[in-house]
């Protein structure tokens, strides 16, 4: 309905490249003098005058206000189907297009609230798994990150004036996304790459991460939109021509990942047998915290006991190593004598070494410590990401004047500093902890430390009691993207589900419902190989990231031009017509 809106009300036959095209709302051209020049015909209206040759986006909006606001919740909505629960991953490049179909020829502060309907849309059902945690967490955080998405959404359409605008505005997501990964606080959720889990497109990661990735899929959306709004019957072929051509190239592009040659794993490789623990929790929220804390314990004990029996019944192979999900204990076992016994009770059973999840105090850290059967507690990985609002409330003394809710956290956890790799025979464990899974340099960095294969040690009890799977699988989809992206197998361990293991292409090899006990086992390779991505680092995303900023310092140099050209005062002759964007809606 919105797309054929958009046909119903294209004007005048305009092309869409070559020079940048002029914002509505303000002339393009200087205002004419009053009258004819001296034996000169009379000057056409101002607002019909547009530079010879001039191109790009119409000037005029294609869509009335309340579509273009339909076609920015729309695209929000199509944006969260592409993630999981959902999981409609070709829906990721329509999000970018209908944005720019509710932006194109709209004012700043039109393009605001375009923005904001776009970001609801997007996080509001996105997150819906934090009203578990509490409704004002979940309004807080879904309102926090749409108003950022608006105000950059402003900067995606100043972007539109440019000629190469889909170029442009693909790297505004990858700027975008960078930007909501660090500032104001850290929170890698949404990103157009993290919808590809299982897609044709995600061996793209293994090249240039995930910022590649949703630079293509953005640069699909984008020229997708340059061909709906390309112009009308009049010369429909000629002109629908290159953004058609430019549109199969994108997205042609973008499922050619699946071409790509991924390392496939060696025949003979060195190999390993992991084990994960799911070793379930109470399915409720107001248990005692001491009895909620013994019994998860417990029970990950006992799963492990159970998998050393059958072990020794020869049901199952002995694993190599055996990993506990984070907050397998939340007592110190330094502190409390039971829970170091159930510990290393477990690990003796079992007689390999255990990686489990605990909280450390003195001070108060999120942890992975490998115990051993001959050691006990040994080396300790401390998560270096913390969970804004949920491991330490930022600008806690600001907020603290403003609401009580600050002393929910009363004490912040501090973060690691450095990535840490378990040694434990022929395997180099590099772990990650739930949330850190979302972001690139956390994962890449236990990879180029040594790591052959990765963990990623997971609790979403507190987001699950309702039922709702999408912070699980989410995640899920993290850890295969992540697992392409750096050519290792991966081990998902969670206290209530999903718990998986991960080929080094991405796929499933085993995974666990949510709310039951559960033994992962499998034999995983062991690569050493280092993708292209990890080699690079951050380099793409800072490469389009700094490429995109250029973009917008150029667009508003042409809009502050353009804009004195208007007033009549000096102004470089050559600058493109970019003319200034009007501040009305």
């Amino acid at each position: 309905m919105v797309v054929a809106a958009a046909a119903r009300q294209a004007g005048r036959v305009i092309t869409l490249t070559g020079q940048d095209s002029t914002p509505a709302g303000l002339p393009t051209a200087p205002p004419a003098q009053d009258g004819p020049a001296a034996g000169g015909p009379a000057p056409a209206p101002v607002a019909a005058r547009r530079p010879a040759g001039a191109r790009g986006l119409p000037g005029e909006p294609r869509l009335a206000l309340g579509w273009a606001l339909l076609a920015a919740v729309a695209g929000g909505l199509a944006l969260t189907a592409a993630f999981p629960p959902i999981g409609a991953w070709p829906l990721a490049p329509l999000g970018p297009a209908l944005l720019v179909l509710a932006l194109q020829g709209r004012s700043l502060r039109a393009s605001f609230a375009v923005g904001l309907l776009f970001g609801l849309a997007l996080f509001i059902p996105l997150l819906s798994w934090l009203i578990n945690l509490a409704w004002y967490a979940w309004a807080a955080l879904a309102i926090a990150e749409a108003v950022i998405f608006a105000v950059l959404t402003v900067g995606q359409r100043v972007l539109l004036t440019l000629r190469a605008w889909p170029v442009a505005v693909a790297g505004w997501w990858v700027a975008a996304e960078a930007l909501r990964d660090r500032w104001p606080y850290a929170f890698p959720w949404g990103r157009l790459a993290m919808s590809q889990a299982g897609a044709p497109t995600v061996p793209w990661t293994a090249i240039g991460g995930a910022p590649l990735l949703s630079f293509l899929l953005a640069l699909a959306g984008c020229t997708f939109a340059w061909l709906l709004l390309a112009p009308g019957p009049a010369g429909r072929i000629r002109r629908r021509l290159v953004p058609g051509l430019a549109f199969a190239g994108a997205a042609g592009l973008v499922l050619a990942g699946g071409l790509l040659p991924v390392d496939p794993v060696p025949a003979g490789g060195p190999t390993a047998t992991v084990a994960a623990i799911q070793g379930n929790v109470p399915h409720a929220r107001n248990l005692p915290s001491l009895l909620r804390a013994t019994t998860v314990t417990t029970n990950h004990a006992a799963a492990t006991e159970k998998l050393a029996a059958e072990v020794r019944a020869g049901a199952r192979p002995a694993p190599d190593l055996v990993i506990w999900p984070e907050n397998s204990t939340d007592l110190d076992p330094r502190l409390y004598p039971p829970v170091y016994a159930s510990i290393a009770g477990a690990v003796h059973a079992i007689d390999r070494p255990v990686l489990v999840g605990e909280v450390l105090r003195n001070p108060l850290r999120n942890a992975g410590q490998l115990w051993t059967p001959d050691h006990g507690p040994g080396p300790v990985y401390v998560k270096r990401e913390l969970v804004p609002f949920g491991e330490y409330i930022p600008f806690r003394g600001l907020l603290s004047h403003i609401t009580s809710l600050v002393a929910l956290q009363p004490q912040n956890f501090t973060a690691g500093r450095r990535a840490v790799v378990f040694h434990v025979g022929r395997i180099r464990l590099g772990d990650v902890i739930c949330y850190e899974v979302g972001f690139d340099g956390l994962v890449s960095s236990e990879v180029t430390a040594g790591a052959n294969l990765l963990a990623v040690q997971t609790n979403d009890a507190t987001f699950e009691v309702d039922g709702q799977l999408g912070e699980s699988l989410q995640q899920l989809a993290m850890a295969r993207i992540r697992a392409v992206e750096s050519d290792r197998a991966v081990v998902v361990a969670s206290t209530t589900g999903v718990s998986a293991i991960i080929a080094p292409d991405g796929t499933l090899v085993a995974r666990t419902g949510t709310w039951r006990q559960a033994i992962l086992e499998s034999r995983v390779p062991l690569l050493s190989t280092v993708t292209l991505a990890d080699h690079l680092g951050a380099v793409p995303e800072y490469l389009i990231t700094g490429l995109t900023a250029a973009a917008f310092c150029w667009a508003v140099y042409c809009w502050a031009a353009a804009r004195r050209r208007a007033r009549g005062g000096p102004g470089p002759a050559a600058q493109p017509h970019a003319g200034p964007i009007a501040t009305d809606a």
